[in-house]
């Protein structure tokens, strides 16, 4: 597999398996002089690992991140930061019986039927696993960001978890980190608990709809045509394991709307120009408005479930597979840090592209 990059300066190349020895990222294009440790990329690692509750995975994993290289003294160096977090809690035992079967939904039958050989202990490079070695990465985007500018805030949080939907006039900030779900709305964990249950319990699982927020990310970034910066933070959301949909600001919902509802009306404010509203989730002929960036994706149903689906074997007969293991039922919660982390490199990548073209913006208004 040759494409395990992203990211035009700012470069993130991800590498290992589900079940190797270790997994992580290397990281290029990093400004020097970033405050950068173990800790800080700890504290957003630490968000996405497994097992911190019943409806998540209980694969026990700490997580732990190592800087091998491209930090001196606690600040980047600007060379290659290699960023390794090893794999501790591997059952690959659980995997045997599936090495010559095709389980439905996942990715091990286009894998064979493209390079004739896969990893089948936990889905190898296809499994959620690496997506950790991108929340490492993006804690180093975060990290050049705060040093660049300073204002930006990166927040995640699910809106929908297959029936459940937020109340958005419900909408409470602070309540995001202190629930399960990353929902903005302390009054509904309990029903989301409760449902969540209900398909777990009937060894089944379920979709969610997750939500990012980039706030003071300056007008001026991303580029017309195929530099967008909306171009950039689509592929970024699709390429996460599971996703199936990616939408910017109003998405989908905006062929309903009519010219006179969609388009965001201009004032001139005390510093600079407001808009009346935001369906263009801050991103106008792919550059940055100044307003908040909004991007959603759905990420699909986990596909290992103890129910059985029917599927074939490498040599085409017919099978029943039960996919057992240590699974998520609604891979969405831990999809939320994810989702951060891409939305982070992805800023990053466009602030530096855009400090080397343009250097500070040559529009004034007003």
């Amino acid at each position: 597999m040759s494409i395990n990059t992203f990211g035009h300066l700012f470069r993130v190349t991800t590498w290992g398996e589900s079940h190797g020895p270790a997994l992580g990222a290397t990281v290029d294009g990093c400004p020097p002089g970033v405050p950068v440790t173990p800790e800080m990329l700890q504290h957003w690692l630490d968000k996405r690992k497994p097992g911190q509750s019943k409806h998540t995975t209980q694969r026990q994993e700490a997580d732990l991140v190592r800087i091998l290289s491209g930090v001196y003294e606690g600040k980047t160096t600007g060379t290659p930061i290699q960023l390794m977090i090893e794999n501790t809690d591997q059952r690959s035992k659980d995997y045997g019986d599936i090495a010559e079967t095709f389980r439905p939904g996942h990715a091990d039958i286009t894998y064979h039927q493209k390079y004739g050989n896969r990893d089948p202990r936990g889905g190898g490079r296809s499994s959620a696993r690496e997506t950790a070695a991108r929340v490492a990465a993006g804690g180093v985007a975060r990290e050049a960001i705060k040093a660049l500018v300073p204002h930006v805030e990166i927040r995640g949080y699910m809106v929908q978890m297959g029936e459940m939907h937020i109340d958005r006039s419900r909408f409470d900030w602070d309540a995001i980190d202190q629930n399960d779900f990353w929902i903005p709305d302390a009054g509904a964990v309990e029903d989301w608990d409760a449902y969540l249950g209900k398909i777990r319990k009937s060894k089944n699982s379920v979709g969610a709809v997750v939500e990012v927020v980039a706030r003071g990310v300056p007008a001026g970034i991303g580029a017309p045509v195929y530099g967008k910066l909306d171009t950039d933070l689509a592929a970024a959301m699709m390429s996460i394991n599971a996703v199936k949909g990616v939408e910017i600001g109003e998405g989908m919902a905006a062929a309903a709307l009519k010219g006179t509802d969609n388009a965001d009306e201009i004032f001139m404010g005390p510093d600079g120009p407001e808009y009346s509203s935001n369906h263009s989730g801050g991103i106008l002929g792919g550059i940055s408005t100044g307003q908040d960036l909004v991007v959603r994706f759905a990420v699909k149903p986990t596909s290992s479930i103890l129910t059985p689906r029917r599927s074939i074997r490498k040599d085409g007969t017919p099978i029943e597979v039960v996919t057992k293991g240590r699974h998520d039922p609604c891979v969405g919660i831990r999809a939320v840090p994810v989702g951060e982390a891409m939305m982070a490199c992805v800023i990053l990548d466009h602030l530096l592209l855009h400090r080397g073209q343009v250097g500070e913006n040559q529009g004034k208004i007003g």
